[in-house]
């Protein structure tokens, strides 16, 4: 009973050390946006009760009964004044569920509510669930799209790695109690990273999509993809439109998706988005960004060259190393935007900017030119025009 008491006691001052620890910004920084000391989650935040059975009847030694193994990949939503992310929780069994967090201001102190989210299920049953998109609705509802994964019953004997994802949706008003919806229907063979737009476009709810030939290769489907349903009820799109294809030698030239529902500016609508490359230790994914136009959402007027944030130091450690993912973001009535990003799909952490910050970003950044020689160009340029601001001259 002692060791019980003495670990217990220890575990418990240790959990409440990491919930209360205060986050602070790294700087200089790029001027672009703040990153901070400290992840907002991990799977140390999860709560004890949790991972041990308390009874000290039935767990003597104190062991962990429910290990969890990784925090990552949250959506996110400011609601009823507190900041709240549904992140993807990943069990040791490999096995992934949501539970929502909450922060008093979207930097640190963020807590898991007692239970896990409470999913319920279609007639086909999900293997696993995982990446949710939360999207406030102009018709009254909070949206969630995420993956759900399953086996491929086309495999071949002995096969059990090949899987059929689709994107699945639920609603709820309060983030407690969900509505499981019909799966997505689009023309493509697999889906991942959908997202829904915030509002309707002429009548029709309007989704961002990454259509897919395999699990994991993107195929000939390659790019965000764009398409409209009648209904959400039993949403099927009947035809997706390529509006951000991946491009050869970019930081995109495998695949890319959306991150979260795009945010709606004067100037346009500002997109988070991830991009893949190969490289000779494997598939490096990071973050881009674009805008599309405030009327033809399938235009993109601003498109930055090169990544917005990319895995540094200890990001790029974890069960999949070298790894940024984004899939939740949140813009402040002061115009402050809380941008969450895993690592290396093991923690999850913030990044704080401005609209006023991201704006300028997206539009004054050079785009990419898809060559050497165009890069060496726009150098050149900032570097000629720097001398001539500082009064020097310029040597050739």
């Amino acid at each position: 009973m002692s060791v019980f008491k003495t670990r217990l006691k220890q575990i418990q001052e240790e959990h409440i050390a990491l919930i209360d620890r205060k986050n602070q910004p790294i700087w200089p920084g790029n001027g672009i946006y703040d990153r901070y000391t400290h992840p907002v989650l991990t799977a140390a935040h999860a709560p004890v009760f949790w991972q041990y059975d308390l009874n000290p009847d039935t767990n003597p030694f104190l062991m962990k009964r429910f290990e969890i193994n990784a925090t990552f990949n949250a959506g996110a939503i400011r609601h009823e004044g507190k900041y709240l992310v549904v992140a993807r929780v990943e069990g040791s069994d490999r096995k992934s569920f949501f539970a929502v967090a909450q922060s008093p201001n979207g930097i640190d102190h963020f807590k898991f509510w007692d239970h896990p989210v409470i999913m319920p299920e279609t007639d086909m049953p999900d293997g696993n669930i995982y990446d949710m998109r939360l999207t406030k609705h102009e018709d009254g509802f909070i949206y969630g799209l995420f993956c759900t994964e399953r086996k491929n019953p086309d495999a071949k004997p002995g096969d059990e790695s090949s899987a059929i994802a689709q994107c699945a949706i639920a609603r709820t008003t309060d983030l407690k109690t969900w509505v499981r919806l019909a799966d997505l229907v689009t023309p493509s063979a697999q889906q991942r990273n959908v997202v829904l737009h915030p509002e309707f476009v002429d009548g029709k709810y309007a989704f961002y999509t990454r259509p897919q030939d395999g699990f994991i290769e993107a195929g000939r489907g390659g790019g965000i993809g764009f398409g409209y349903s009648e209904t959400i009820d039993n949403a099927i799109i009947e035809k997706e439109f390529i509006l951000d294809q991946k491009h050869y030698h970019t930081v995109y030239e495998v695949k890319n998706g959306q991150g979260p529902a795009p945010i709606k500016t004067e100037k346009g609508w500002l997109h988070l988005a991830h991009g893949v490359r190969n490289t000779a230790a494997g598939l490096r994914y990071v973050l881009y960004m674009f805008m599309t136009d405030l009327h033809d959402l399938t235009k993109v007027i601003y498109k930055p060259g090169g990544y917005f944030i990319a895995p540094q130091g200890e990001e790029r450690i974890g069960d999949v190393s070298n790894v940024i993912f984004s899939n939740g973001w949140i813009l402040d009535d002061d115009g402050t935007v809380f941008i969450y990003y895993a690592s290396s799909d093991t923690r999850l952490h913030v990044a704080t900017s401005s609209l006023e910050k991201l704006l300028d970003y997206v539009i004054n950044t050079p785009a990419d030119g898809f060559g050497s020689a165009h890069s060496v160009a726009v150098l050149t340029n900032l570097i000629n025009k720097n001398l001539i601001y500082t009064g020097q001259s310029i040597k050739i």
